[in-house]
């Protein structure tokens, strides 16, 4: 439980209230805990690549439309 923070800077990134469970092997998440706590750009249709905020370093992505509920998107 808490906040999860970038490795690099210490940026705060995702909360735990916002974890649920995938059958990815990472932690997925449905939001980020601030509006600037990541950054993202288009990868592909779908799926956006996703960088901290501050730093920019890599964190995965955003897939769109795959969260949890019809609409949300999953980190």
């Amino acid at each position: 439980p808490g906040i999860y923070v970038c490795a690099k800077c210490g940026h705060e990134l995702f909360s735990s209230r916002a974890k649920y469970e995938h059958s990815s092997p990472w932690p997925a998440f449905t939001e980020t805990v601030h509006e600037d706590s990541v950054s993202k750009r288009t990868e592909r249709p779908g799926a956006l690549k996703v960088s901290c905020g501050k730093c920019g370093n890599g964190l995965g992505h955003e897939f769109l439309n795959d969260g949890p509920k019809r609409g949300q998107s999953r980190f």
